[in-house]
C-alpha cells in the first residue's frame, strides 16, 4: 500500500505512503476496537493479537520516525513538521472515526 500511494507523488519528496498506511491502520484499529467494545466480540487475547499484533504490525511508526528524521536532517524542517502534525492529527481522527463507526 505504501509503495502504491508513494508512486502517486511525482516528486517523491513527502512520505505519503507511510502516512496512508498509518491512517488506514488507525482506522482499522479504531473500527475493530469499537466493534469489540460494543459487541464484546473479542476476548482480551484475541484483541491483543489482532489489534496490537496484526494491525500494529501493519502500521509503520518506525518508518514514520525515520522519514521524519531524514527530512529534518536534509534541511526540510517544514516538511518534517508537517509530517509529524499530519500523521498525529490524521491518525487520531482515523482511530476515533473507526471506533465511532465500529461501535454502532
Amino acid at each position: 500500500m505504501s509503495g502504491l500511494v508513494q508512486r502517486l507523488d511525482p516528486l517523491g519528496t513527502f512520505p505519503y505512503g507511510t502516512l496512508a498506511v498509518n491512517v488506514a491502520g488507525c482506522l482499522a484499529i479504531g473500527a475493530l476496537a469499537g466493534i469489540a467494545d460494543a459487541r464484546q466480540a473479542l476476548g482480551s487475547g484475541a484483541r491483543l493479537v489482532l489489534i496490537i499484533g496484526v494491525l500494529g504490525g501493519f502500521t509503520t511508526f518506525s518508518s514514520f520516525a525515520y522519514e521524519t528524521l531524514a527530512l529534518a536532517r536534509d534541511g526540510e524542517s517544514l516538511r518534517a513538521g508537517v509530517n509529524v502534525l499530519a500523521s498525529v492529527a490524521c491518525c487520531l481522527v482515523s482511530v476515533w472515526l473507526g471506533y465511532t463507526v465500529g461501535s454502532r
